[in-house]
């Protein structure tokens, strides 16, 4: 494979191919016939290297015309691997992006689907992902990577997303799975060419309403990437519904042909993988792109991303009648740095889903979109995951979640004894299981080496710069072999402000007051 003169690709294909090409691909010749394979010249555009890629599955990637053509738009240059992605995705009308967690994927997908704009191929993008990143991820990457197009999130009421979606000055609109559902006779209507599908195991199910909803909406000439850093990493079995989206000719018509191709069974309920399942999954996610975070060799070494959770109405309601009390307390009286600090740890423990009383019991709120959002982390990674809970209460309610997942978890608080946390921390960097530590900053933040996980979730954010970086310290350390995630959830405003802060490495304690101060204004 070869570029001519910038303008053609010279390709070697077997000769019961070339009369195929020649057929569909106007702008295409012969040059030199070698027998059993054949020298073909074709025009090098977008529309060539699309039909090109619909014909005949390259070893190698066919070359887009994306890097002729395209300026690469932003507040930054795009790294290596995301060049290659965007340009992967750009000829290719439907396919799989298997980028790890960190690399990038949101961006380059961007950057693909502003070419195809510019282009004139398409004109309005559908992106649906977790609701906790339509704001934090990819609203925040258009205004960094294309910045000139119009964006909106389509999220709220039922008649807020409708008037949404029918605006077709809106170029990408980006909205949640589940909200799909309740506008999907105007998705059907509204003009989208390209839908980008973050996070797809969501989709993983054919037999649910959400698969079901999608299916209908795409339609022969719609464009669809689906993006996830761990295909079908519970079971081969989960294949089977991403590959009916995107590719469905490499599967078998029913689910049950391909249990039957990929899994043997070994009692009445139970089936196991075949030796040969991962080649034929791999055979029927395709044509796909992956980028590992060892592969990036030009990433950062720490990458930071926020997952946005909005705040229960529930919860909503607890923690605005708390600041009332708190501005009661307040008015006319100095505010010391203890009452600070106590303060904002009581807005802090209702905001991550449990508080104390005065009563010293625990009172639990609703938070499954806070597990929800640690959830779609832990789907994301191959590999071990811290989870940093500041209040003791609070994780017993995230241990309760991983484990009724299957998620083989491990907790270290501070009435963990030292054997026992000697203990936990020896497996989890020997053995595959506990593949999640539940930790509780100050019971495990100096002095410990858990290099086997790459990825730490704050679950809410602590209140000490030099706690924060020795958490982050945990796995940023020698023996780490892959490049680390850092994630903070967040919903409430003083979350927000208060990670803001950490990452600033601004010393939360001299700084308790005014903190507090702007949280009650």
């Amino acid at each position: 494979m070869e570029i001519v003169d910038n303008t053609a690709v010279k390709l070697l294909v077997p000769d019961y191919m070339v009369s195929h090409i020649q057929n569909n691909i106007e702008k295409s010749e012969i040059i030199n016939n070698k027998g059993s394979l054949v020298e073909v010249l074709v025009y090098w555009g977008l529309t060539e290297m699309t039909r090109l890629n619909q014909l005949i599955s390259f070893k190698n990637p066919l070359p887009s015309p994306m890097s002729r053509d395209y300026d690469w738009p932003g507040t930054f240059k795009p790294f290596e691997h995301q060049r290659v992605t965007a340009e992967f995705l750009s000829i290719n009308r439907r396919a799989f992006c298997f980028n790890e967690a960190g690399t990038g994927k949101t961006s380059s997908a961007l950057w693909a689907a502003d070419y195809l704009m510019k282009q004139g191929e398409i004109k309005r993008v559908l992106v649906i992902c977790p609701l906790s990143i339509m704001h934090s991820a990819w609203q925040d990457d258009v205004f960094s990577t294309c910045m000139h197009r119009s964006v909106v999130v389509a999220h709220g009421a039922s008649s807020k997303r409708e008037k949404i979606i029918d605006n077709k000055d809106y170029e990408i609109v980006i909205i949640n799975y589940d909200g799909v559902g309740i506008v999907k006779e105007n998705i059907a209507k509204g003009g989208f060419d390209l839908i980008i599908i973050d996070e797809a195991n969501a989709y993983k199910s054919p037999s649910t309403i959400r698969w079901k909803t999608l299916a209908k909406l795409i339609t022969p000439e719609t464009r669809l990437w689906l993006m996830t850093g761990t295909p079908a990493a519970q079971s081969p079995l989960d294949a089977f519904g991403l590959a009916k989206l995107v590719c469905p000719h490499r599967v078998p018509k029913f689910s049950a042909a391909w249990r039957d191709k990929v899994m043997y069974q070994v009692t009445r309920f139970k089936w196991v993988p075949k030796k040969t399942a991962k080649d034929d999954v791999f055979k029927a996610l395709q044509p796909a792109i992956r980028f590992s975070k060892e592969d990036c060799l030009d990433l950062p070494e720490v990458m930071y991303q926020t997952r946005e959770v909005p705040l229960t109405p529930v919860v909503q309601r607890y923690y605005k009648n708390l600041k009332d009390q708190f501005l009661i307390e307040a008015a006319g009286e100095q505010i010391s740095s203890v009452n600070a600090a106590a303060n904002l740890s009581k807005l802090l423990q209702i905001s991550g889903g449990a508080v104390y009383t005065d009563k010293k019991e625990v009172v639990e709120f609703d938070i499954r979109p806070r597990l929800s959002a640690l959830d779609e982390v832990l789907d994301q990674t191959e590999h071990k995951v811290l989870v940093f809970v500041p209040f003791r209460h609070t994780i017993e309610i995230v241990a309760r979640h991983l484990n009724k997942q299957g998620i083989s978890t491990e907790i270290i608080n501070g009435s963990v004894s030292a054997n026992d946390r000697a203990r936990i921390i020896t497996q989890f960097q020997s053995l595959d299981d506990p593949r999640v530590l539940i930790i509780q900053p100050q019971s495990a933040s100096h002095g410990v080496t858990l290099t086997r996980a790459d990825t730490i979730v704050f679950w809410s954010p602590v209140i000490s710069v030099e706690t924060y970086l020795q958490c982050i310290a945990r796995i940023d350390r020698y023996g780490q072999k892959n490049k680390m995630t850092v994630v903070h959830i967040q919903g409430s405003d003083v979350e927000k402000k208060m990670y803001a802060m950490l990452q600033g490495k601004v010393d939360l304690h001299t700084k308790l007051v005014d903190l507090y101060r702007e949280i009650l204004e």
